[in-house]
């Protein structure tokens, strides 16, 4: 029996935070690539887009994981598998996340159900409504297992939302932790123990500046929401150290269009974290260790 090596790379289609379109960076999204197959963690605005400029293949979508249900995560959950069986996909595609999902998943397709049966009375195509399946993630542990990857949810700390998760991928030789939005979160630690990379949001101003980017009075709900459900650049190395990563990405930039003293973050980050820090930009590649797989 011969082991097949297939490339694994971790691409960060977007790195921005927040519901409103940026100027420099599009709404969170991530993919880990395994060979031809394509996992994709977060579906923003525009991030079909982002899979076109990072030159990955739709035809390869296969699952689709939504860490929470806020609109700069979900805004394209179910336009991206639109576009993508436009695209050519003609293979079962499985979304994953919390509740409401079923709902938000099924009530996108009938929004579309015209361009659907256009489509396929058009263009010959099959039935995207027998292509996506729907699974809801309800709690801790394993939610995806199959020849590449197995995928482990685990609930973070971003209220109001209670439903709100952190994805882990452990492939042959690779292990990537994707944290979502939340504040500074024990689960988070746990999930995360001796991965090779953590990709974690991250506040990149300090409260007073993200006050004042926010345009809002201190006591305004938005500035409560802000500073209470995400994670101070301060915090992050802190993290990282306690999860025993060996490279900590941040991404989902809080403000999204910040300009930052990046030596000052990671000055900051170097207190706690003597590991590799990268910072985030659109459509950035990282390559994994190669994935092992048996091959007869």
């Amino acid at each position: 029996m011969l082991t097949v090596l297939l490339s694994a790379t971790l691409v960060l289609l977007g790195t921005a935070g927040g519901p409103t379109p940026k100027l420099r960076r599009a709404a969170p999204s991530q993919a880990i690539v395994v060979g031809d197959r394509v996992y994709v963690v977060d579906a923003g605005n525009g991030v079909g887009r982002q899979m076109r400029l990072a030159s990955l293949p739709f035809d390869g979508l296969r699952h689709v994981f939504l860490t929470h249900h806020h609109s700069d995560h979900a805004a394209d959950l179910v336009t991206l598998p639109l576009l993508a069986w436009a695209s050519g996909l003609d293979a079962p595609i499985v979304i994953h996340g919390p509740p409401p999902i079923k709902r938000s998943v099924k009530a996108g397709l009938n929004a579309n159900r015209f361009d659907i049966e256009t489509r396929i009375a058009d263009e010959g195509r099959s039935d995207l409504r027998d292509l996506v399946v729907v699974h809801e993630v309800r709690g801790d542990g394993i939610v995806l297992k199959d020849d590449r990857v197995t995928v482990t949810a685990a609930r973070v700390e971003h209220p109001p939302i209670r439903d709100a998760y952190a994805y882990r991928f452990d492939g042959q030789g690779f292990s990537v932790v994707i944290s979502g939005d939340t504040r500074p979160s024990e689960n988070l630690v746990r999930l995360a123990k001796g991965a090779d990379v953590l990709v974690h949001e991250v506040l990149i101003l300090d409260d007073e500046d993200i006050v004042a980017a926010l345009g809002k009075p201190k006591a305004h709900p938005l500035v409560d929401h802000v500073l209470g459900s995400h994670t101070r650049f301060r915090d992050v190395g802190r993290i990282a150290a306690e999860s025993g990563v060996a490279t900590l990405v941040l991404s989902h930039f809080v403000p999204g269009d910040a300009t930052f003293d990046r030596e000052a973050v990671l000055a900051e980050i170097r207190r706690s974290f003597a590991g590799e820090v990268i910072f985030g930009e659109d459509l950035m590649k990282l390559d994994l260790p190669r994935a092992g797989l048996p091959h007869h």
